[in-house]
């Protein structure tokens, strides 16, 4: 079905309806923070259900809703961090615990706001490329392979409190992968976290914590584009639903990838990841989605 385009930016979502948006909003919910891909399944469940792409804008700006679920079930952590960097700084502290890891947090966000500045156009144009299933679909195989590579090799020891500044911008730099659909944001820097000895739950942890301004960012950026293409208030009304849904199924999301990473492996995120990649290029070989 054909995109609808606004200014050359892809607001298919607006076509859907409140329904449809609000299933999407629960997938988007799920997959934004579990380590397998939200593009993906963005891509493949509208494919499958003959629905058409809600496009990049809705999964950007479905940020808002990642940002929501994170901020509430690490609402310690980001207290903790911003009201002791803020005292911090206000007494000239520089060397306060609290106040390095919120700059490290700020310079793990310069690569993927860098990056994202540089692809803007591309990521977010009508028929992008980058949003080809057969890209998301290597893109699977690929982190599942990576992480599957950092299970084995990790050592699982290491906590957030004992994080280095070279630890910040190692999974700062993974975080551009995020840009690259079917790489997943919270999957190329838990495959670093881990790279790096974290223990599971605190690899997770430290990628969702330095993860916060990428998030609002790219979220708040969205809105900002889509307000520039002055949506109908039908639209925004669609586009509000969907961040709602997906909101609360995104922290039952954190919820159960920490209890799974506390209790068992990231072993079936590798074997989902890679069966969902064999599914979209097989798909895509059958003619079921493209």
């Amino acid at each position: 079905m054909p995109h609808a385009c606004t200014s050359g930016i892809d607001i298919g979502f607006s076509t859907l309806g409140y329904f449809k948006v609000a299933i999407l909003g629960v997938v988007q919910g799920i997959t934004e923070l579990m380590p397998i891909s939200s593009t993906a399944h963005m891509r493949l469940v509208p494919a499958v259900l003959g629905w058409p792409d809600p496009g990049s804008a809705f999964s950007a700006a479905m940020q808002l809703a990642a940002l929501a679920a994170v901020v509430s079930y690490f609402w310690s952590d980001v207290r903790d961090v911003t009201v002791n960097a803020i005292v911090a700084a206000a007494r000239g502290n520089f060397r306060d615990r609290y106040f390095q890891f919120a700059l490290w947090i700020a310079i793990a966000t310069v690569p993927i706001g860098l990056a994202g500045l540089a692809l803007a156009k591309t990521l977010n144009a009508c028929n992008s490329p980058l949003r080809a299933v057969s890209v998301i679909g290597w893109s699977c195989m690929v982190m599942a392979a990576l992480l599957a590579l950092a299970e084995i090799a990790a050592r699982h020891r290491r906590t957030v409190e004992k994080a280095t500044l070279l630890d910040a911008i190692l999974v700062g730099i993974a975080q551009v992968g995020a840009l690259v659909p079917g790489v997943s944001r919270s999957g190329s820097t838990l495959t670093a976290a881990l790279m790096l000895g974290f223990k599971r739950e605190e690899a997770a942890r430290l990628s969702f914590l330095l993860g916060l301004p990428a998030i609002a960012l790219a979220g708040m950026k969205e809105l900002w584009e889509l307000h520039k293409v002055h949506l109908d208030w039908h639209a925004w009304s669609v586009l509000l639903v969907g961040i709602g849904v997906a909101s609360v199924s995104a922290f039952f999301a954190i919820w159960g990838l920490m209890r799974i990473l506390e209790n068992f492996t990231s072993w079936p995120f590798v074997g989902y990841r890679f069966l969902l990649g064999v599914v979209i290029l097989l798909g895509i070989w059958m003619g079921w989605v493209g």
